[in-house]
């Protein structure tokens, strides 16, 4: 096999703070936004889409910050094929040591029927937006939207257009998921063995996971040719989401002797900001997620068992190590100090400062009061929970009564802005109850789209972890939290998701209409 050092390096593209924040109710802070970015430049991902400066005013901030903090990645913004979004997101990115703007469009026949562009007024457009980008900025990324399903002769000829008009990385998305592996690895050599100037530049793969594919898609393309591979943390993104930065990182790195290509990735981060990306984003991780999943090194089968414990290379072809994992489970108690806590999140991958040890302490005592042994997934839980996204709502007390036939009454006391409300209602159920209490003290139009629950350990004083989805005049907001009692958690999940609609409507403006904020159609 080649040395690794002679390898083809295979460029990292990350775009879970703009293809992934667009997942329906994942927006982020700008503080969030900024740590993400920070935790994504340490692991050594080479270019980071920073979002979409001319969507909102809070995208511009947040792209421009990032682009002056960065210490090692080079910051991309997106723009649409105009040049208002092209100068916008050159203002953004400029401050970068390393930048680079990435524009875009539609070009298969359904995309050109949005602008409704004949093949030639597209053509035109294409070189005029590729050029300016040019003129401002060095390093172009041109994609065309679609461009599985875009006529081969057509794709062909705006690519060498894009090339002769200035753009450095050519990106082939498949938009809707749509493509297959070998589809996928044929359609990039054929395009780098027939454009003309295709050798001159990076082809790129940016995969859907509509059909489950995108991570095969994406490392099929880069048999192919392709030497960058967008993707996002946990696979977050529209729809099915993309494809994985970790799916695809230690897919190379595991199989590296039919995968011979190597990624500037340190694979021990990838659980910290595995994690952090789960909370900030309200998207939890599936149990059996590949690599990062809770059940991902977990065995319980007797034979899996005995076969562990004979040689973990019976049933683990990575180490839990190599992704920043300790491999152990071990339990802490209410009598555990600052010490053995701090060194058990930092073996679970979590780096926290004195301030963040002081407070999460205080959780875990209030915890451990309740439970006789606190987990792993314990912790990961009360890491991962109540991550306050703002301060205008916070629960201070709450009384369940339940009934035999059902009915419950809920008293709810929330600290509203500074100032403490109390409401009782009652309900088909205590959940159902305690909803409505909070809606009486806070009144809204809220759509409650999800409702889950799932115990992180077991037996009765299990915590149970709640998710809501919340939608309200085309805004979504999700909300997380952990509590041993599931009304609890219930409350403070339904709290969350309503603090981070109050947030984006902040984010958006007096009268303004969210869905254009956030602008699903991309690429």
């Amino acid at each position: 096999m080649t040395n690794v050092t002679d390898q083809d390096r295979v460029l990292i593209f990350d775009t879970t703070l703009r293809d992934g924040e667009q997942s329906p109710g994942a927006t982020m802070t700008h503080d969030e936004k900024l740590e993400i970015a920070e935790l994504l430049d340490d692991m050594g991902v080479d270019i980071i889409e920073a979002g979409f400066p001319i969507a909102s005013e809070g995208d511009f901030k947040a792209v421009s910050e990032i682009a002056q903090r960065a210490k090692n990645a080079r910051i991309c913004g997106l723009a649409r094929a105009n040049f208002a979004d092209i100068d916008r997101c050159w203002e953004a990115v400029k401050h970068a040591e390393k930048n680079r703007i990435h524009t875009f469009i539609g070009t298969s026949p359904l995309h050109r029927a949005i602008p409704n562009l004949t093949q030639d007024e597209m053509a035109e457009k294409i070189h005029e937006t590729v050029s300016h980008a040019r003129n401002l900025c060095e390093d172009v990324q041109w994609s065309p939207m679609d461009a599985t399903r875009t006529e081969w002769d057509y794709l062909c000829r705006v690519i060498e257009i894009a090339i002769k008009a200035g753009a450095t990385t050519i990106n082939i998305p498949d938009t809707v998921g749509y493509t297959a592996p070998a589809e996928s690895a044929d359609l990039i050599r054929r395009l780098i063995e027939t454009v003309p100037g295709a050798d001159e530049v990076i082809f790129a793969t940016h995969c859907h996971n509509d059909l489950g594919m995108a991570t095969a898609n994406a490392l099929a393309a880069v048999a192919g040719g392709a030497r960058q591979i967008e993707c996002t943390i946990n696979g977050l993104g529209e729809r099915a989401g993309n494809t994985a930065l970790e799916e695809v990182v230690m897919a190379l790195r595991t199989r590296n002797d039919i995968m011979p290509w190597k990624t500037g990735i340190d694979t021990t981060k990838i659980m910290h900001i595995s994690r952090r990306v789960a909370t900030v984003s309200g998207f939890p991780v599936q149990f059996n997620k590949a690599i990062v999943g809770k059940n991902a090194f977990a065995h319980e089968s007797g034979i899996h068992q005995d076969g562990m414990l004979k040689n973990r290379e019976n049933f683990e072809i990575m180490r839990p190590e190599d992704i920043g994992l300790s491999g152990t489970s071990l339990p802490l108690g209410k009598h555990s100090g600052r010490a053995a806590l701090r060194d058990k999140l930092e073996t679970l991958g979590y780096e926290i400062g004195d301030n963040q040890l002081k407070d999460i302490f205080v959780r875990f005592k209030e915890l451990a009061d309740r439970k006789k042994e606190v987990f792993d997934d314990d912790l990961i839980a009360l890491m991962s929970a109540d991550d306050a996204t703002n301060d205008h709502l916070q629960l201070v007390s709450m009384k369940v009564t339940c009934g035999t036939g059902g009915q419950a009454e809920a008293t709810v006391e929330l600290e509203v802005d500074g100032k403490d409300v109390i409401a009782t209602e009652h309900g088909d159920g205590p959940v159902d109850a305690t909803f409505k209490a909070i809606r009486a003290i806070y009144p809204n139009e809220a759509h409650l789209q999800l409702y889950q629950v799932h115990a992180v350990t077991e037996g009765t004083d299990a915590q149970a972890t709640v998710s809501v989805r919340l939608e309200e005049d085309g805004m979504i907001a999700t909300g997380q939290s952990a509590n041993t009692d599931t009304v609890v958690a219930s409350a403070k999940a339904y709290i969350s998701a309503l603090n981070r609609l109050i947030m984006r409507r902040e984010k958006a403006g007096p009268g303004a209409d969210a869905r254009e904020i956030s602008y699903k159609d991309l690429t």
